[in-house]
């Protein structure tokens, strides 16, 4: 599969493609066999020259021809050994993007398929940390890299110590020649640059939306405001597809801007002067050829001794340094591989069930029945009660208001219906059933659900408001209505993008020492800090709406599946949909939600004693995580209780 271009769009100055068709057709250690095979070419030559010069001072007769012959073959073969390890490195860096990206999907699948519990556990969010791959490398590289660099350090080493033993020899030292070894050192020092220093004015910008949108499903899942949604949405299998789909079309393109930056960068280094190098490497031995061919009877030292100074003072011992190191790191690198596969094991507190439900599908539409008999329920860590022995009884069809001050535990029951935790006592029935017998895909796809802790993912208004029903996502004419019915669309459309506008960019534009007076980049407004230079250039990533806009997008995300028409969800759960709207917004939602859930449950909880409450079927009043007041909102005006006095003195204050 070819694939051409890159994710980043850069201004001022432009990458080269980065991403090209390779064909694959030999193994990796194969490369790295011919490699050193080179090398060992290499050091033969070198053993050639010294029979040369051992020739010329015991004969005085010197093979013109097969001294041209060597010194030419030494030359070709240091450039066959730098172009050779310049392809390595490029064959390193396809090999490390497509382990990452097959790896990132593994993980990927294992962090969405984790429940809300199970990803609050510090344990946890520790095991899964440590799985997480770097925008240049990942834990299954690394251990690969880590495995064939022992070998190939090894067989170096074998090497450096075959030559060492084959040309050492008794013999005097010339400091003279010995100077000459560090010539390729020096040039080495004049042409390097830090790889992550990036001086110049430029600027870049993720240009692919497929890469943009990839990253933003992978920040919705490291994020703890996303989980409940992601949970109780169904979102696992849709999330996953959509982002293996999304790596198979990006292909190689893939990448953060720093490592693709390293790519181009390594790939314009391979120049006239890092061909230089090899063949300087060879300077002394074709130096002192030439001086022993001159002056036989001056030698100031063995060839030997030269190449030993040369070859193994050199890097000898940091040869050694390098494969201890190595060898040392090896079985950590396979401990960490090994917690890769273990993380898509990790057990979730919430267990599913076998039973699926509903056991009719056609009755769903006449909505579900819900009962709470004696639930209790605490949160991790706390020693106070959420809920503290809370029984009701919904029928098929009803409206049912929660209201109460807030932390009376209203959030709660919403949370236990859609079992992103489980009670610590007692028992929820669905439909006469067991909540905990149910199957959790069966039981989330049945009904919709609104937090009032709701998220926005860091992806498109679009996909946000989509992902209310994975099922159709593609539908765009649904995602519109949806819109509507959550009263957005007319601000989204107000918007330069508008459904592709980004509520947070999920990739930063990156830039450096821009000209004075830029005010816009890429289509959006820059923003300088203190220091003008690329570790500070943040151009805008959040896109600023009200917070009764976002809400507004919160309940559009629910419209996705809580219409009168969709036959799979008989169940909706509204936690404080209105908390951030003025009353006129308000009175709006309550009318459309009465209308949209025709025969559907629906449960309602709000610390408003507004006009819903008048055409609830059942309302209940909490207080300090307990159900005080069950009945109508006549029922309990005539009650005089708890109910009727804060409703009274919410009227009184619109007077």
């Amino acid at each position: 599969m070819a694939h051409t271009g890159h994710v980043w769009d850069c201004g001022v100055f432009a990458c080269a493609d980065t991403c090209y068709e390779v064909v694959v057709s030999f193994d990796f250690a194969l490369l790295v066999r011919i490699v050193r095979d080179s090398d060992a070419r290499i050091l033969r030559y070198s053993g050639q020259l010294l029979n040369i010069v051992q020739t010329a001072v015991e004969n005085r007769v010197v093979d013109k021809e097969a001294l041209i012959r060597i010194a030419g073959g030494h030359v070709l073969a240091s450039l066959i050994s730098r172009i050779l390890g310049n392809f390595r490195q490029r064959l390193t860096a396809i090999l490390n993007g497509r382990i990452r990206r097959y790896y990132s999907v593994h993980t990927f699948h294992a962090m969405a398929r984790l429940d809300v519990p199970t990803w609050e556990d510090p344990v946890v969010s520790e095991q899964v940390d440590a799985t997480l791959p770097t925008s240049r490398s990942s834990i299954a590289w690394t251990a690969v890299n880590s495995l064939v660099g022992v070998g190939s350090v090894l067989v170096k080493l074998l090497s450096q110590v075959t030559v060492l033993i084959s040309v050492l020899r008794e013999q005097r030292d010339g400091p003279l020649l010995a100077i000459l070894c560090f010539a390729e050192q020096i040039l080495v020092l004049f042409k390097s640059e830090p790889m992550n220093s990036a001086t110049g004015v430029w600027a870049a910008t993720a240009a692919d939306k497929d890469f943009v949108k990839s990253e933003g499903l992978k920040k919705l899942l490291t994020g703890d405001r996303h989980r409940k949604e992601l949970v109780a949405g169904n979102l696992t299998d849709s999330l996953t597809a959509q982002y293996r789909e999304l790596t198979g079309r990006l292909g190689d393109r893939g990448g953060d801007f720093w490592g693709l930056y390293n790519e181009w960068k390594m790939k314009h280094s391979n120049n006239f002067m890092s061909l230089l190098r090899e063949p300087l490497s060879a300077l002394p031995q074709i130096v002192f050829t030439l001086r022993a061919v001159q002056y036989p009877t001056s030698v100031p030292l063995s060839l030997a001794s030269l190449s030993l100074i040369q070859q193994t003072s050199l890097s000898f011992s940091a040869t050694i340094t390098q494969f201890l190191s190595q060898v040392g790191s090896v079985s950590n690198r396979l401990s960490s591989l090994r917690q890769l596969y273990e993380v898509a094991n990790i057990p979730n507190r919430i267990q599913d069930g076998n039973a699926p439900f509903p056991e009719d599908p056609q009755t769903i539409r006449a909505g579900i029945s819900l009962e709470f008999r004696h639930v209790s329920f605490q949160y991790a860590g706390s020693e106070d009660h959420a809920l503290r022995d809370v029984s009701f009884k919904m029928e098929p069809g009803q409206l049912c208001v929660i209201v109460g001050a807030n932390g009376s535990g209203k959030s709660t029951i919403l949370k236990l219906v859609a079992r992103i935790y489980d009670p610590t006592e007692g028992v929820i029935l669905l439909d006469g059933k067991d909540i905990k017998t149910l199957r959790l895909a069966d039981l989330r796809r049945a009904m919709a659900i609104l937090f009032q802790d709701y998220s926005h993912f860091p992806l498109s208004i679009r996909d946000n408001i989509a992902l209310g029903d994975p099922e159709c996502v593609p539908d765009e004419d649904k995602v519109r209505e949806a819109a509507r019915l959550g009263g957005a669309l007319e601000f989204i459309e107000r918007l330069p993008e508008g459904l592709d506008t980004y509520l947070e960019r999920p990739v930063r534009d990156v830039y450096s020492t821009l000209p004075e007076g830029t005010q816009t980049l890429f289509g959006r407004p820059v923003e300088y800090g203190s220091v003008r230079s690329f570790m500070s250039g943040d151009s805008p990533n959040k896109m600023m709406l009200s917070g009764g806009q976002m809400q507004r997008l919160a309940v559009s995300r629910t419209f996705m599946r809580s219409s009168v028409s969709d036959p799979k969800v008989g169940l909706l759960l509204f936690d404080e949909p209105s908390a951030s709207l003025d009353p006129t917004a308000e009175h709006d939602l309550f009318a459309r939600l009465r209308e949209l859930r025709g025969n559907k449950t629906m449960v309602f909880s709000t610390h408003r004693f507004g006009n819903l409450t008048r055409h609830a079927d059942i309302i209940l009043y909490m207080n300090d995580a307990a159900i005080v007041e069950v009945g109508t909102h006549n029922e309990l005006m005539k009650c005089e209780g708890e109910y009727a006095r804060l409703w009274r003195m919410q009227a009184e204050a619109f007077l």
